[in-house]
């Protein structure tokens, strides 16, 4: 599927304003700017949070003693 040409769009863009109309165009695209700046938003933190998640493999080392931890505790 290609890009539509200049024709096409200016179809587009006319089917959108007989739909919506004028005054409602602002708020739609308002609307849509403000969901995709949520998404990416929480996009950001979720892969912030993981990368601060310890795993564990790191977990699991800090558990078990090494033997030189061992001879100092008894």
């Amino acid at each position: 599927m290609s890009m539509p040409s200049g024709m096409e769009l200016v179809i587009i863009v006319i089917i959108v304003l007989l739909l919506f109309g004028g005054k409602k165009i602002p708020e739609l695209a308002k609307g849509l700017g403000s969901g995709i700046r949520n998404f990416k938003k929480a996009i950001k933190e979720d892969d912030e949070e993981v990368a601060n998640k310890p795993t564990e493999a790191t977990d699991k080392k800090a558990e078990i003693p090494t033997q030189k931890e061992e001879i100092k505790n008894s």
